[in-house]
């Protein structure tokens, strides 16, 4: 029987705690079958479009991006690998990418189901206009008074 892949919480403050990263990439050897090839792919694109983009592993076992807030998640289920953008109701989709989640008022997602290309560009410019949109909505630091 396998074990699960399981992290506290999204960073790893205990000494002996996996690193998300890891975490990440055990989730993909554990998968072994389309859906950790394809999160491992949806992985490399994530980060060519975002070379500062940090990885966690929250809610038991997600991996997230984040770049001044979320930008998306990574799930795996059965029959999809689902990435959940947080502030995709506000991102511009032209390409039609968003085919999940499309009733609510903030998230939006992509499910990809096994055999379907990814439009790599499209995901790509999704993925910077998240990073864009998290950027501008980022709060000032505060100065300190002296």
């Amino acid at each position: 029987m396998k074990k699960a892949v399981v992290a506290k919480t999204g960073s790893a403050k205990a000494d002996n705690a996996a690193s998300p990263a890891k975490l990440i990439d055990g989730r993909i050897r554990e998968l072994g079958d389309w859906r950790g090839e394809m999160l491992a792919r949806v992985r490399g694109l994530i980060k060519e479009a975002e070379p500062e983009v940090v990885e966690e592993w929250k809610w038991r076992g997600v991996p997230v991006w984040e770049r001044d807030g979320i930008i998306c998640t990574g799930e795996t289920y059965k029959e999809v690998v689902k990435l959940t953008f947080a502030k995709g109701a506000a991102l511009a989709d032209p390409a039609g990418l968003f085919n999940s989640s499309l009733d609510g008022n903030v998230r939006r997602a992509i499910d990809i189901r096994h055999g379907e290309k990814i439009n790599e560009k499209a995901l790509k410019a999704l993925i910077r206009a998240a990073v864009e949109l998290n950027a501008s909505k980022k709060k000032p630091a505060k100065k300190r008074s002296a």
